[in-house]
């Protein structure tokens, strides 16, 4: 305990006395956790803004096309295939998913956004958080996600006007909003959802399928009896229903496109930036220890031990590293507070905690070769006596 103390003693001593030094570098480090936690968040935001609405689905399995490669927008399932789904032994229930992309017009500005069509109560819509659900048919009614209600200032009982391509011209369409779901982005875009046959209506479609009104969901949402069941009902539903493949929630979401690509770029850049973080500390520390050879040497001389030397060191690099992490902690939090919704960041608890940790660690192990360094250094060359 003693020696515990002693070695806390020096290390705050010397960090008051130099405190410019010590500030400076804690400073560094604080720009360091302030880049990393934005990587993090921003790595969040753009993971969200890619794949929540899928990861929201209530649902264990989604059926795709077969030889579709379990991409939504190459999938294109025939009308009957939602009905074969639901009559599988062990199937809850099925919902038909359609998607699209279009924009809303009637604004100053106008708004891109993805146009999904959904069945009411089953799984691929949301639940409704305030409003209603909107009629079946061709009923020109809309759901709507909360993003686009605060980014637009829309409530419900207003009526929108979207644009859709049609062939080669442009054409538009009206929608009364008559409810709102809880911000289920899809495809980085804010979503309104839509009956089928309206989604059919109105969608951008090419010349050639503008003399179809059947429409044909990209993916079907599959909610099981027992969802632990998930692999082997795969496995029946790929057997029993034809020109299908199955794949479960994190398999879909994997091979939306980007995905994948996207969150490796986010995650090495976090990598590397945290190797930076070691390279900073480490070539401080080293520094400060190459300083102050001759105060280690005294010391060691009137009695002080290695371990008291090293847990000094120790002691000090996590004083100066917790510090710069606290300030740049505070700092990540001022700014967040300052950025417009359409940024895509998303400060997730658990990722920002494993940051601030690796931040944490980051210090002794960037300074270990400065703290092996001091523990070998012996007294009488220190004092050039030997």
């Amino acid at each position: 305990m003693k020696n515990i103390f002693l070695a806390t003693y020096l290390a705050i001593k010397e960090v008051v006395r130099n405190k410019g030094r010590f500030l400076l570098v804690a400073l560094v480090i604080a720009l360091i956790t302030l880049l990393v936690l934005f990587i993090a968040a921003l790595g969040e935001g753009l993971a969200n803004g890619n794949r929540q609405y899928v990861a929201n689905l209530d649902a264990q399995l989604v059926v795709f096309l077969e030889k579709s490669d379990y991409s939504i927008s190459s999938s294109r399932l025939e009308t009957n295939t939602v009905k074969s789904v639901r009559r599988v032994d062990g199937v809850a229930d099925a919902g038909a998913i359609y998607t699209s992309s279009t924009e809303i017009v009637s604004l100053p500005e106008s708004l891109k956004v993805s146009m999904l069509g959904a069945e009411p109560g089953r799984p691929g819509m949301p639940p409704i958080i305030d409003g209603r659900e909107f009629r079946g048919g061709e009923a020109r009614e809309a759901v709507i996600d909360r993003n686009v209600a605060l980014r637009t200032d829309i409530q419900i009982g207003d009526t929108i006007q979207i644009r859709s391509t049609q062939g080669t011209e442009d054409e538009f369409f009206e929608l009364k909003i008559v409810g709102l779901v809880e911000g289920p982005s899809y495809f980085f875009q804010p979503t309104i959802f839509v009956p089928a046959a309206t989604w059919e209506k109105i969608r951008p479609q090419s010349e050639s399928e503008l003399t179809s009104d059947t429409p044909y969901p990209n993916i079907i949402a599959v909610k099981l009896t027992d969802p632990l069941q998930a692999e082997v009902m795969a496995a029946k539903l790929t057997e029993e229903v034809s020109n299908i493949e199955v794949a479960d929630i994190e398999t879909t979401i994997n091979n939306i496109p980007g995905y994948s690509a996207q969150q490796g770029t986010v995650q090495t850049q976090g990598v590397f930036t945290l190797l930076i973080g070691i390279l900073v500390i480490g070539g401080f520390f080293q520094i400060q220890i190459l300083q102050k050879v001759p105060q280690i040497g005294v010391l060691k001389a009137i009695g002080s031990s290695n371990g008291v030397v090293g847990l000094s060191a120790v002691i000090q690099i996590i004083f100066v590293t917790a510090l710069g992490v606290g300030i740049g902690g505070g700092l990540t939090y001022l700014f967040s507070l300052g950025f417009p919704p359409t940024i895509p960041l998303v400060f997730n608890g658990a990722r920002s905690l494993i940051a601030i940790a690796l931040l944490l660690a980051i210090g002794p192990f960037g300074g270990m070769v400065s703290i092996i360094y001091a523990v070998r250094i012996e007294p009488l060359k220190a004092l050039r006596l030997g």
